[in-house]
């Protein structure tokens, strides 16, 4: 367990020099990242709160104690490989409303009814209608030119086709062309974006990259404050201001990550409704002055999406690429909903790269999308086993 998150104003080797920020464009003060001669005489307005050592206390039984703790002691449960929590996270989408896949592969003759059920099926799991027409047409067209006999050979051609579908949203996000690799999250309040920020901090830390926090979420309550504490659950730095403009705490945390040679930036945004306008402005000007602290940057753009909401995923992925450059997608709590069919209404019609998909609430539960692997998972007739393993072990 960590220690407790100790705030304290940066040293003056590890801020960058003194930087004008364009005020036309923040529309706030000079940016608080200060000089070293400056800093003795005021403290700066950024919070650099750097991770605490841990502490670890020695706690001995009592005498006559020892036999009784060693007999208490339960050995935790093995933990589950992303594999068998993919497939148990997939399970409502599998076991969805109207029978599910499973029962509906159960029929044994294919004919029109079973496509037309089929159809409604994939509907309800959000697949959207034009993936759903392109599924069902593709089916078809197997079913007479393969002579398809059984109920499974058609789940096989489905899983075929929908791997054709959702293959091309596979990109895996590369962080070696720049130095810091500044990466601009957005998305809805209550997506999951700020724990998405955790969960990659622990994701690029696994990779031997240092990371760097900029808490420019200053517009909802306790943003920051969350914001810090996965950053003590990483032990990693969060750079971040009592209220203020977002933009100017992006712009700090990238000059502080410069200084201090870190490999990526995890920089947080307010979350906003894609029919907000005007709050979506302030998130273009965000990307704005990210590219007067580093002319390359940002060099990814991530949207994160709540499975939950289904076909409003596509308005939303459609709002923030108008307004930032949408590159790269996070998709969140595909484990609490039965619609993951989205991610095929995500590729026919707005198709984004899909980085990570997360399906628990687990730190290491959010990792890179894999489209067979996805598949797989879907299709997978013992998933539900796992499940229920899983929750008995909890």
């Amino acid at each position: 367990m960590f220690g407790f998150l100790k705030k304290k104003s940066p040293k003056p080797e590890d801020v960058a020099p003194a930087v004008a920020e364009p005020t036309a464009e923040v529309g706030v003060p000079a940016p608080a990242v200060i000089d070293p001669a400056a800093a003795a005489a005021a403290a700066p307005a950024v919070e650099v709160a750097q991770p605490a050592a841990e502490a670890v206390a020695e706690v001995v039984p009592a005498e006559g104690e020892a036999a009784a703790v060693a007999e208490t002691v339960v050995a935790p449960a093995p933990r589950l490989s992303w594999g068998e929590r993919l497939k148990a996270g997939l399970a409502r989408t599998r076991q969805q409303i109207g029978g599910g896949l499973a029962n509906l592969f159960g029929l044994r003759k294919i004919d029109e009814d079973l496509l037309e059920e089929l159809e409604s099926t994939l509907l309800m799991a959000d697949c959207g209608v034009d993936a759903t027409q392109y599924l069902i047409d593709d089916l078809r067209m197997r079913w007479k030119r393969d002579r398809l006999e059984t109920a499974d050979q058609l789940q096989k051609a489905l899983a075929d086709g929908l791997h054709g579908i959702i293959a091309p949203l596979e990109q895996a996000l590369e962080l070696g062309s720049h130095q810091p690799f500044i990466i601009m999250i957005a998305g809805v309040n209550g997506s999951g974006k700020t724990t998405s920020i955790g969960k990659l901090a622990k994701y690029f830390q696994a990779q031997g990259k240092s990371v760097l926090l900029a808490a420019g979420d200053t517009f909802r309550a306790a943003a920051r404050e969350q914001l810090m504490t996965w950053g003590e659950r990483n032990n990693v730095t969060v750079v971040a201001q009592e209220g203020g403009d977002a933009a100017a705490v992006i712009f700090d945390a990238i000059n502080a990550a410069r200084a201090r040679r870190i490999d990526v930036v995890l920089a947080d945004t307010a979350g906003r409704l894609p029919t907000q306008l005007h709050l979506m402005e302030e998130i273009a000007k965000v990307r704005r002055v990210i590219a007067k602290a580093d002319p390359s940057g940002p060099h990814e753009v991530l949207l994160v999406l709540d499975a939950n909401i289904g076909q409003n995923a596509l308005a939303q992925v459609k709002a923030f690429d108008k307004a930032i450059g949408v590159t790269g997608l996070v998709v969140t709590k595909l484990d609490g909903t039965a619609k993951g069919g989205v991610l095929a209404a995500i590729a026919r019609q707005c198709p984004k790269p899909l980085r990570f998909i997360g399906v628990g609430e687990g730190i290491d539960d959010l990792q890179p999308f894999k489209a067979r692997e996805f598949v797989d998972a879907l299709f997978e007739p013992g998933a539900g086993a796992v499940k229920a393993g899983a929750d008995a072990r909890r």
